[in-house]
């Protein structure tokens, strides 16, 4: 290409092909001054495009400029020419081309305003520019599970809860006739006059009044309604909601996992490339305003000094010799038995409180409260102090920052959830008289009828207080520990208040009390329906408490870590939650007798023959279209063609593994290479300052 300067006012179009680089015949669209062209700038390729149409015989869409790395004035330039072209194109092809655009302005609409709707947006970028995007993590997963409450308890509401309302008083409730008279004895409502403060306790206990209502498995009826315009079976309602309510669970978990893998896969490497790609393509050029520009740049800051920190250890942990390697892992597995050490002496207390809990369980007023919460108050005990001692004992292993929030999250969440299968697995021994149903004081029902009349709603207000509990003990760390710690670190001036300073936001804790919260939604749902509206409001307000406490009482973190890989983590977390749940319905549905005196399934050897009962009421074409997809004739094609799309979707996933691997070592190459010509352009310019300070001195 010439590099000659040309005169004012003389246009010249520069069309650039892979081989040559520009086209010198063509006229440019920008009046620019005399200058000489430069081959590093950003072209447009003007001609292939319609050279591509002429051979086709079609013209196809016109490119979409926003996905083309140009200048803004030249795509304005480009639009403008673009404008101006007269296509001669088929009716058919533009009306595609109209339907194309007016899909295009419609879904940008619907997106726009779906995210007006969004929960928090301006807040939660608020807090990641202030605090990071470890911090901001914490609470989109806290927003994912307010959504994902509120749209089980419609589910739930949907199908359980107004139908039996409704048909309370209009359906059929079918009558036990073959039960003991003993094992139907189940009457919760207190007769006589009832002390008014005893309603306070009935609301915090989940008694009383509070048990007798819809909040419990035990006040819905075994109601099936029967006529020429309706069917609704009420008992196969709530177990097919119970079962479809996990399903959906799982399916936005995974969902949601599938979108933090694809980032992880992205950004999840350490490579040279992951500083530029945060230099030049992180900014948002839609900030407006002073305060989202500084929003912005702080959470530039943090991801940089994430990737700073952990690139950092990561040397110093190369740097290290055998010697001082065996010392390190020898430190980190007996630091690991102390740690387990500390969860198992939790489990044990969690269990010994159980016992006496359910001994004493008969008492009332406020010992009789306190009894009832015994192993709430024990559990959270456990979980309070011993996560604490685990987070001393990670510092000590010297793991990357993003490491050791997940190691310590990891025991936090072996200790909360297996504390909670632990206090499960107490309740069971009691209610099967330890696995023995035919023995004992579970001979007559199959179940212990005189310590537990009802035990599904027994399960259920145990995980009402565990709730409720949670919820209180929150509000009562942010009034009585986080507000006064500010006030004595921010008006108290010594060298104790100053060591302790403002705390910090600790993400690990606060993710495992969410995880925790759900997990115990997870357990009571079958037993307490309303328990996922519960945890939406408790959620909500926990939202709010929280923020007040980041942005009055909590410092910016001294060590961040990377809040991709934590988001993926939490999600994967929270999926071992959902397997206790399920294991816990499942074995409830299928092994253990239900209550003989209140609930759907009273008159039924267990929940699940339900679905044979009603399966033989059906009609004779649907159950053939039922057996016939339960036979190997519909099943064996099913599983050919899974085979088939699974072996597609590998295949496909290693191909754009190879292409990622591909892309970093690309990065990772160019990186090095503008690495190295920033190190000749800094060894030029000081030869060139040596150059000019020896001729000054020679002059």
């Amino acid at each position: 290409m010439s590099s000659e300067p040309q005169r004012p006012g003389s246009r010249e179009v520069h069309d650039y092909t892979e081989e040559y680089g520009y086209h010198s015949d063509q006229r440019s669209l920008r009046r620019d001054p005399p200058r000489v062209s430069n081959q590093n700038q950003p072209q447009f390729d003007w001609i292939s495009p319609h050279e591509e149409e002429d051979e086709e015989g079609s013209s196809g869409p016109p490119r979409d400029l926003r996905a083309t790395p140009l200048p803004m004035a030249l795509k304005r330039a480009i639009r403008q020419v673009q404008q101006m072209q007269v296509p001669v194109v088929s009716s058919r092809d533009s009306w595609k081309r109209k339907n194309a655009k007016s899909l295009r302005k419609l879904k940008d609409c619907g997106m726009g305003f779906l995210s007006f709707f969004s929960l928090w947006s301006k807040t939660l970028q608020k807090i990641g520019g202030n605090f990071g995007g470890g911090v901001q993590s914490y609470f989109l997963f806290l927003r994912f599970l307010v959504v994902l409450n509120f749209v089980s308890f419609l589910l739930i509401a949907g199908f359980v809860l107004v139908p039996s309302i409704v048909f309370r008083s209009v359906g059929a409730a079918l009558v036990n006739s073959t039960g003991q008279e003993a094992c139907m004895v189940y009457d919760p409502n207190p007769e006589g006059l009832v002390v008014f403060y005893n309603y306070f306790l009935d609301l915090l206990s989940g008694t009383g009044f509070m048990e007798y209502s819809y909040l419990f498995y035990g006040y819905y009826n075994n109601t099936m309604v029967e006529d020429k315009n309706i069917s609704y079976n009420i008992p196969l309602a709530y177990l097919f909601t119970a079962v479809f309510y996990f399903v959906f669970c799982l399916i936005c978990i995974i969902a949601r996992m599938g979108t933090a893998a694809r980032v992880v896969v992205a950004t999840g490497s350490s490579t040279v490339g992951d500083y530029s790609m945060i230099v030049f393509t992180s900014w948002d050029y839609g900030c407006l305003g002073d305060r989202a520009t500084k929003l912005k740049q702080k959470n530039i800051h943090y991801q940089l000094q994430v990737d700073l920190e952990e690139e950092s250890i990561k040397k110093r942990a190369a740097a290290l010799t055998l010697s001082q390697k065996i010392v390190l892992y020898s430190l980190r597995v007996s630091m690991c038995f102390v740690s387990y050490g500390l969860i198992i002496a939790a489990f044990y207390g969690i269990f010994a409180a159980t016992e006496f809990s359910q001994v004493k369980s008969g008492q009332g007023g406020i010992l009789g409260l306190f009894f009832e919460y015994l192993p709430s108050i024990v559990i959270t005990a456990g979980n309070f102090v011993v996560p604490l001692l685990c987070d001393q004992i990670a510092l000590i292993e010297r793991y990357s920052p993003s490491t050791t929030v997940i190691v310590a999250l990891l025991r936090a969440v072996f200790l909360r959830l297996v504390s909670l299968g632990v206090l499960l697995f107490t309740l069971w021994r009691q209610i099967t008289c330890e696995g023995a149903e035919n023995t004992g004081e579970c001979k007559l029902c199959q179940y212990n009828h005189l310590l537990y009349p009802c035990w599904e709603t027994r399960v259920g207000q145990e995980m009402y207080k565990l709730t409720l509990f949670d919820f209180l003990i929150n509000i009562a760390v942010l009034v009585l520990v986080e507000f006064p710690r500010r006030m004595v670190v921010d008006n108290w001036s010594n060298k104790l208040s100053q060591w302790v300073g403002r705390q910090e936001f600790e993400v690990p804790a606060n993710v495992l009390g969410l995880v925790y919260g759900q997990t115990v939604v997870w357990t009571g749902a079958l037993f307490c329906p309303l328990l996922p509206l519960i945890n939406t409001l408790k959620f909500i307000l926990l939202f709010y408490f929280k923020k007040i406490t980041l942005f009055h009482n909590c410092r910016p973190a001294l060590k961040t870590f990377r809040s991709t890989t934590s988001t993926f983590f939490f999600l994967v977390v929270l999926l071992f939650g959902l397997g206790l749940g399920t294991v816990v319905m499942i074995y409830s549905l299928s092994e253990i007798r239900p209550s003989m005196g209140c609930g759907p399934f009273r008159f039924f050897p267990s929940m699940w023959s339900i679905v044979p009962t009603s399966f033989n009421n059906l009609s004779i074409i649907t159950q053939d279209f039922l057996f016939f997809i339960g036979s190997q004739s519909f099943s064996i094609p099913l599983f050919a063609l899974s085979c088939v799309v699974m072996c597609y979707v590998v295949a496909l996933a290693s191909v754009y593994g190879k292409s990622v691997a591909l892309l970093r070592a690309q990065i990772k190459l160019e990186g090095r290479d503008k690495q190295f010509l920033v190190k000749q352009i800094e060894m030029l310019s000081r030869r060139q300052q040596i150059l000019k300070q020896t001729a000054g001195a020679s002059s």
